[in-house]
This record gives structure tokens, C-alpha cells and sequence, in this order.
């Protein structure tokens, strides 16, 4: 079987944690998840002409993951990122290299070979990423699969922004938190799963997915098939990229064949694996282990 071609856009930066820098921004986090689960992975953004994106564009080849970097003449993109409890807060700093992905005929040509197509609101903050995402959006294949993890930070996003990106998107990712944010902004009432329904019916989406984190994750196909797994019990290290994993390894497995559920619960086990490491891009064991079986919480 021919490996699945996963191409992630957007946002690649230094994550400035207290003990020290980390590389990654979502869209990367998704492309490394994604090719260590099978998929042929590669990640779009840009870096700048300084020794910051020398070293980013070295963690990178390190962690293989392939990569088309821009090289601009803005600073290399950083976070300062504050864990309490293992979880992450984040201050992103504005006008930095990935705000200004420019459209090139090598961007194209990579989106229009990808399965799936991965994005989110945060690489859309400037009007020039804005702009390159949204058309390399329009030249994907038919049938290939568009990922939109909105990942809201801060501000950094409007409902204009967020009705353009899901009318591109064949899947929609969204956190508990998010859900709750976008029910006054979108007039949206009833429980999850009837949220998560209306996304699907309005949007004409292929899947919605809804992660609470600790708690639950639910994931809901356009025919009406509904999986839902609680979050397994882990010591966490940290949770910076569970949510990436999870996506990246649940895109992985679909576009392999798997059933919903059954790429659901992997996914799940990822991301509580990756939970218990320290940083988005840990080494994965020989076999991922299935903490879902383990503790009872499959559907």
C-alpha cells in the first residue's frame, strides 16, 4: 500500500519554555505525527535569515521531518510558553517569518499531491499567510482531505476568518474551550454532539471532531456515526502537541483505512502518550501502548 501524503501549512517557531527552547508550531507538530504513523508527512512555513531559523531548520532535518522553509527577511517566529500543571500558555510574537509564507509554484505542486491538507486560524493572523493558505487550499485534489484544526491563540482570529477556512475544510477540530467560544459567535445551542452535527450539516464537513482534554474526545461523521472515548488517566510530563498528535495520528489512520472508532481510539492513545513525554516531538516506542483498553474507557 502506497504511504498516505500528509502536507501541513502554517506556523513554525521556537517554543521558549523555562527550561529552555523547543522547536514546533502546530502545523509541524501534525506533519511529525503524522509520518511516524505511516504517513509520507511534510510541513510548508517559513523561517528567518538568522541563526534562529539555522538552528530551527537543523531540529528539523533532525526529527525527519521533510520541509519546505521559506527563508525571509523577518525574525524567526518564537513563543514564550508558561507551564502550570503541565499546561501550556502561550505569548506569540507578532510579525515574525511565517506571518509572510509567500505563494510559489513549489507550494502548489506539494499541496496538489497531499491526501490531506492540514491548517488552522493562527498562520492566518497576517493577510500575506492568510492569503497563500487559503489559495494553496483551492489547488488540493479531489477528494483529499482538509484538516482545519482551528487552534485559537489569543486574539488571532475573527468569524469572517473562521467561516472562510471551514467552508475549505472536509474535517474540523476544535477543543472544548473553543466550543464554547464560537456557540454565542455562531448562534449555536444543545448538547455536544448536536454542535458538533450542526458544524457538519452547515459546513458540509466529513467529520467533526470535539477533544474536552482530560475529559472526553467525540468524533462525528457526516452519515451520522458518532464515536466517543473518554481521555485516558496519565502521568503528564507536559501537554505541549497532544492535541497535534492526536490529529496527526488519527489523519494517518483514516487515510490507511482504518474504521472511526478504531482511528479514534489510536489516536487517543497517542496523544496520552505523548502526554507523558516532555516536548511535541518525543520518540515513539516500539508499539504505542493502549492506555483506552487498559482503563476501560473505550465509547
Amino acid at each position: 500500500m502506497t504511504q498516505p501524503i500528509v502536507v501541513s501549512l502554517g506556523e513554525i517557531l521556537w517554543d521558549m519554555l523555562p527550561e529552555g527552547k523547543r522547536a514546533g508550531g502546530a502545523p509541524v507538530n501534525f506533519t511529525y505525527h503524522a509520518s511516524q504513523n505511516g504517513a509520507t508527512g511534510r510541513s510548508i512555513s517559513a523561517i528567518g535569515n538568522d541563526s534562529l531559523g539555522d538552528e530551527l531548520e537543523a531540529a528539523v532535518k533532525n526529527a525527519g521531518i521533510d520541509a519546505i522553509l521559506q527563508r525571509n527577511e523577518f525574525p524567526t517566529g518564537t513563543v514564550g510558553v508558561t507551564l502550570n500543571n503541565g499546561i501550556p500558555t502561550y505569548e506569540i510574537v507578532q510579525g515574525v517569518a511565517w506571518d509572510h509564507i509567500a505563494l510559489t509554484d513549489e507550494l502548489i505542486a506539494a499541496v496538489a499531491e497531499a491526501d490531506a491538507v492540514c491548517y488552522g486560524s493562527l498562520a492566518c493572523r497576517d493577510k500575506q499567510s492568510a492569503e497563500t493558505i487559503l489559495e494553496l487550499l483551492k489547488h488540493t485534489k479531489p477528494g483529499a482531505m482538509k484538516y482545519y484544526d482551528i487552534n485559537i491563540r489569543g486574539d488571532f482570529f475573527s468569524k469572517e476568518l473562521i467561516e472562510e477556512q471551514l467552508r475549505a475544510a472536509t474535517i474540523f477540530k476544535i477543543n472544548d474551550d473553543e466550543l464554547e467560544l464560537l456557540r454565542p459567535m455562531f448562534n449555536i445551542e444543545g448538547t455536544d454532539e448536536e454542535a458538533c452535527a450542526w458544524f457538519i450539516k452547515n459546513y458540509d464537513l466529513d467529520y467533526m471532531i470535539l477533544t474536552g482534554g482530560s475529559r472526553f474526545s467525540i468524533i462525528m461523521k457526516s452519515d451520522g456515526e458518532v464515536s466517543r472515548v473518554k481521555t485516558p488517566r496519565v502521568k503528564v510530563a507536559d501537554t505541549v502537541g497532544a492535541g497535534d498528535s492526536f490529529s496527526g495520528a488519527f489523519t494517518s489512520e483514516i487515510l490507511k483505512g482504518a474504521p472511526l472508532h478504531e482511528a479514534h481510539v489510536y489516536a487517543c492513545n497517542v496523544a496520552a502518550y505523548v502526554c507523558t513525554q516532555s516536548g511535541a516531538w518525543p520518540e515513539y516506542p516500539a508499539e504505542i501502548p493502549n492506555y483506552v483498553q487498559q482503563q476501560g474507557l473505550d465509547k
